[in-house]
């Protein structure tokens, strides 16, 4: 009788751990979901714009295209300068504006005479997309670039001829430049300019003119591997969040609904914001914002430079709401990012590395009010264990639960940022955050979406545990980090 028990018991754990895997599978996509390359994207969190043309000389934020190269003259150019100094501010990535609204070129074209080659630079010989795209190959920064659909110059601006044109012009960039990880376009097309000297107001229907996706299957075929993404208004890779104020929405959903490069809807920069729920395409938010008042330099706006501090508070709307912030760097006329741009760039990167030194939950205890079929790989010790490919997880139909992280001891607790497992696509509806404080825990912070990242500022209070509830979902939720400092 005993052998008999003993048998039947080792059968029942046999018959448990070979049925187990097949009962609880892992959680299933939800919606759409991001690719490999923009999840690439996503993780590099911090890129830096290059806004460097005539621009610099005239004092003009848009060109009007009658400019004489011969004015674009910058006398201590330094690329490397620009580069290190970036990367030292934890930049990721580069977008040089190789061609603003005025034509001008920043390489030596063959199809336009309004470039680079035609002005006093390096005696007519200097190439700055190749000066940059070099650099940041030197010093291991990613290379993209900003390619102005509008051009105020060309006469045939408006015509099919233009289009051949700027298609010719792509084609330059990305055979003799690349690669190019991020292809950044305009949505201003069309209004004044010089035209070749008609000097005219031209309008275009810019859904249809620049035949979009001919255009960007011509730049997919040229460059395939590493694949590039397109921002622009609405996607169809990176979409604009609706303002250049540094400001993602505190709801921020991944996903939107577009079919077009260019939405040009009413209400469109509130929905570009937030993003949709139901939207049928992954096209996560990128934040656009000028370290100065202009996007170019300008003498004047010396003393207007974002200080260490502001930037800090965009770096927490940006980044800290689930978008990657990518921030305007001007060159001044010297062709050298001005001393007062270096000292904020630097005080800020400072004030991120010191807020964001010590992450009191690493490895730290955690206990979940559930967990996914009572299996490790979905416990809640998944949220502390700095590994980004694992994840907590519940139960399916499992949409509102909760995780507390026990800290080493009572500390003083500021910042709380969390992590979705996004592979699997974003759920989380609504969470709020709780510190225990005595017998009792007291809420200290609440939110709507987290996606890839969720930065929250609490008032600063000491505590020994941390709780975040998960109250609404749209399926089981999956965190894979949460972090306290």
């Amino acid at each position: 009788m005993k052998n008999l028990i003993i048998f039947t018991a080792i059968n029942l754990i046999l018959h448990s751990c070979n049925t187990t895997p097949k009962e609880i599978s892992a959680p299933k996509l939800v919606g759409p979901v991001t690719s490999e390359t923009q999840l690439a994207w996503q993780e590099m969190e911090l890129n830096a714009f290059i806004h460097f043309t005539t621009n610099t000389f005239t004092g003009k934020e848009w060109g009007y295209g009658d400019e004489d190269p011969s004015i674009f003259n910058p006398s201590e150019t330094d690329v490397d300068q620009w580069i290190t100094t970036l990367k030292e501010a934890g930049i990721k990535g580069v977008i040089l504006t190789a061609k603003h609204h005025d034509g001008f070129c920043l390489w030596p074209s063959q199809y336009t005479e309004h470039s680079i080659k035609n002005s006093p630079y390096k005696d007519g010989k200097g190439d700055l997309v190749k000066e940059v795209s070099e650099a940041c190959k030197r010093h291991g920064l990613k290379f993209g670039v900003y390619l102005s659909p509008w051009d105020r110059n060309r006469a045939d601006y408006g015509e099919a001829s233009y289009i051949e044109y700027y298609r010719n012009q792509l084609k330059e960039i990305f055979t003799a430049y690349g690669p190019v990880f991020e292809m950044w376009f305009d949505g201003t097309n069309g209004g004044d300019g010089y035209y070749g000297g008609t000097q005219e107001i031209r309008n275009i229907d810019k859904q249809t003119y620049y035949n979009w996706p001919a255009t960007l299957d011509l730049v997919r075929e040229l460059q395939p591997c590493p694949q590039v993404l397109f921002f622009s208004d609405g996607g169809p890779d990176i979409r604009w969040v609706g303002n250049e104020k540094g400001l993602a929405g505190e709801t921020n959903w991944n996903t939107i609904s577009n079919d077009t490069l260019y939405a040009g809807k009413e209400g469109i920069n509130e929905l570009l914001n937030t993003g949709s729920e139901n939207g049928n395409q992954w096209i996560p938010g990128e934040v656009d914002v000028s370290i100065r008042p202009g996007w170019f330099y300008h003498e004047e706006e010396d003393s207007l430079v974002k200080s260490a501090e502001r930037l800090f508070e965009i770096y927490l709307t940006s980044v800290g709401r689930g978008s990657n912030l990518l921030l305007n760097v001007p060159p001044d006329r010297r062709g050298l990012i001005h001393e007062n741009d270096v000292a904020a760039l630097r005080a800020w990167r400072k004030l991120i590395d010191d807020t964001f030194r010590t992450n009191l939950a690493a490895n730290a205890p955690a206990t979940a009010t559930a967990y996914r079929g009572g299996l490790p790989d979905y416990a809640a010790a998944c949220v502390t264990d700095g590994n980004k490919s694992t994840y907590w997880a519940t139960d399916d139909g499992v949409t509102t639960a909760s995780v507390e992280i026990g800290l080493e001891k009572e500390q003083s607790v500021s910042y709380i940022l969390i992590q979705e497992y996004i592979p699997l696509g974003q759920r989380v509806r609504s969470f709020t955050v709780e510190a225990r404080q005595g017998n009792s825990w007291t809420k200290i912070a609440e939110g709507t979406t987290i996606g890839y990242k969720r930065i929250l500022k609490t008032r600063p209070l000491n505590t020994s545990q941390i709780r975040v509830n998960i109250t609404d979902a749209r399926a089981c939720p999956l965190i894979s980090n949460i972090e306290v400092y």
